[in-house]
């Protein structure tokens, strides 16, 4: 199994700027991530997506705060327990900090962006374990464009979209920074859809999800991401192809919303 799949099975790209009309501190998305194991989806881990207000001495922020956790039966076959989360403005979801801290069937990794969107630039932090034990740190500083967005602050700027406006067909790019790489994202608007779903039936923009120059996601609409088609648009469904396998994301519960 390939790392982050869970979280990555919810990267979609944007562009432009909108306020933040769709989420609030306070809100609690619970999901059940899936993996194909012999030719069946089988749940093995939760992931969660919680907001909070963060108070510093310049400015109210927004932390964004995704876990993904393997259920304890699975823990001895590939545990898992990631940390992602982005502190952001409220109103333009723009990020200031960001942090990755993961662990993964043994593999652990830190990562940590700090932005400075006056310079263009970030102040990017990596730790690693040492075969040798110990951990190397690596300290660069890597030049970003306007709209270069981590992966968190990325899921929850796209809620931000008129969506409703947009024609099937249209297709946007955005540079999401990961692992101190420019990845160019792309999603597509494919219309809308009813589906069924553990916090009812919803209709939902559909959006299929790929990758510039990158081998992660396969086939062709094989990556899909669901957002409710109101005014709160919470990702209730998401299904990934990759090199190893298929796997998906399902909406178990929804609290603290803001509309």
């Amino acid at each position: 199994m390939q790392k982050s799949y869970f979280i990555l099975a919810l990267i979609i790209s944007t562009i432009g700027y909108s306020q933040n009309n769709a989420f609030k501190a306070g809100e609690n998305l619970t999901f059940t991530a899936s993996y194909n194991m012999s030719g069946v989806l089988t749940e093995l881990a939760q992931v969660n997506m919680v907001t909070s207000e963060v108070k510093t001495s310049k400015a109210t922020l927004l932390r964004l705060k995704c876990t993904a956790t393997t259920y304890s039966k699975w823990d001895s076959f590939f545990k898992i327990r990631d940390l992602y989360e982005s502190y952001v403005s409220p109103t333009s979801v723009r990020p200031y900090l960001y942090k990755r801290d993961i662990y993964e069937g043994g593999y652990s990794k830190f990562v940590q962006y700090k932005y400075s969107h006056s310079n263009g630039t970030v102040a990017s932090l990596i730790k690693k374990k040492k075969k040798s034990g110990g951990t190397y740190d690596q300290n660069k500083t890597l030049n970003i464009s306007s709209n270069t967005k981590d992966i968190v602050s990325t899921i929850y700027y796209l809620r931000t979209l008129d969506l409703k406006n947009y024609s099937v067909g249209s297709s946007k790019t955005l540079t999401v920074l990961f692992d101190n790489k420019p990845t160019e994202v792309v999603f597509n608007y494919l219309g809308k859809e009813s589906i069924s779903t553990n916090i009812g039936s919803q209709t939902c923009y559909k959006l299929s999800i790929s990758i510039k120059n990158s081998n992660v996601l396969k086939g062709n609409n094989d990556n899909i991401l669901w957002l409710t088609a109101d005014e709160n648009k919470i990702p209730v469904y998401a299904k990934f192809k990759v090199a190893v396998g298929n796997g998906e994301l399902k909406i178990k519960s929804a609290t603290g919303l803001k509309n």
